[in-house]
């Protein structure tokens, strides 16, 4: 799923920071301050949420410090998730983006899917701050120059109208974590019934969030409210069965909460490493104390799907890294996945396990013999 950058994609990436520069120069007496910028909206972003305001993104340094840090890490992200993903657009469809920033989703799909490049398509980017789209826009111009792409900017906050036919792709990146407090059932409905309400009915619908425990679980609640939608997941999941990292069945929210994950479950998100990021991102990150030596994202894709398995395998998708199995005898590795039949463990000898890299999806005999891991409970199969 997350394959290296192609040689223009790699290319693109790396020219993004120099690009953001040239668009939006720095003057040298503000460029010592950027990693202490780049430091404090981490922060407000993350440990000190309580104290950000609605309005962040309006004071200069820490718009500039989006720009030349979250939003290059985030295109690079993106970038490598991409291109995996069935996204059929055509000419004269709509893109909606809620929580569109400086256009981040835009950027990365010009980026990364040449395929849709020269789509006449038009993209309505919804935010909250006008400074971060009108950037946004300024930067997606030089990139792209005279692109096929329409881009509207609409100032303002998820549920608000967004004229014309419903869309053939939804998005929102990074989005939820920021706008929605806490994963009761009453707020991932409302956002999932938003996102229905956005998208036509044969339409696509694309959620990514950071990679972190309640961002999985944000994301796993809103996959059993898109499948009621008319929405069932395409992507990562290869079923559209009940998540077999929680408990009850697939759509239920009970006790007004979203449902609780298994005692001991991992959370569904997916880790890569950095090394193919642009050396001067990585420059900047080691500079402000928040080196990045691998990338995290949970996400969901739904919508309708022709994809068809091999038949007589069972599909298995990989959402964790290799660790040791002390508990199955000599040296054998494992990582866990989802399917059909609830957790995989997938076992075996380190080389084979790790080939299955997180994110990957993998094909299991179905009939092959199986045990249950006493730990987890997940059937063990055995990887050649």
């Amino acid at each position: 799923m997350f394959s290296p950058l192609d040689a223009e994609t790699r290319r693109l990436v790396d020219a993004l920071p120099s690009l953001i520069d040239k668009t939006f120069p720095l003057p040298r007496r503000f460029r010592s301050a950027l990693p202490r910028d780049v430091a404090e909206l981490s922060g407000l972003l993350t440990y000190e949420r309580r104290e950000r305001r609605e309005d962040y993104l309006n004071r200069p340094p820490l718009l500039s410090a989006y720009l030349r840090y979250f939003l290059p890490w985030n295109v690079y992200r993106l970038a490598r998730l991409l291109p995996a993903l069935s996204l059929p657009l055509k000419d004269g469809d709509a893109v909606t983006d809620l929580g569109s920033g400086p256009l981040t989703l835009p950027l990365a799909l010009w980026i990364a899917r040449r395929d849709l490049r020269e789509v006449n398509l038009e993209f309505r980017c919804l935010d909250k701050t006008a400074s971060a789209l009108e950037a946004g826009k300024r930067i997606f111009t030089a990139l792209a120059g005279d692109s096929p792409w329409r881009i509207k900017t609409i100032h303002g906050v998820l549920g608000d109208p967004i004229r014309g036919p419903r869309a053939a792709l939804v998005m929102a990146g990074n989005v939820f974590n920021e706008a929605v407090t806490g994963n009761s059932a009453g707020n991932v409905k409302r956002q999932g019934e938003l996102l229905v309400s956005l998208a036509a009915p044969s339409g696509s619908i694309f959620v990514v969030e950071p990679g972190i425990p309640s961002s999985g679980d944000f994301i796993a609640g809103l996959r059993a409210v898109l499948s009621a939608g008319g929405f069932p997941p395409r992507s990562p999941c290869p079923q559209e069965g009940p998540c077999p990292l929680f408990d009850g069945k697939q759509g239920a929210l009970s006790g007004g909460h979203c449902l609780h994950r298994k005692h001991g479950a991992k959370w569904c998100h997916f880790v890569f490493d950095t090394r193919d990021a642009p050396q001067q991102l990585l420059r900047l990150s080691a500079s402000t104390g928040i080196p990045k030596e691998r990338a995290a994202l949970s996400f969901l894709l739904a919508g309708a799907s022709n994809t068809a398995f091999p038949p007589g395998h069972l599909p298995v998708r990989i959402i964790s890294d290799a660790f040791p199995l002390t508990e199955l005898g000599g040296q054998k590795f494992g990582r866990y996945g989802c399917s059909a039949k609830g957790l995989i463990l997938a076992a075996g000898e380190y080389r084979a396990v790790e080939a299955l890299a997180s994110g990957a999806l993998a094909y299991f005999p179905s009939s092959a013999e199986k045990s249950r891991d006493p730990k987890s409970g997940a059937l063990i199969y055995m990887s050649v």
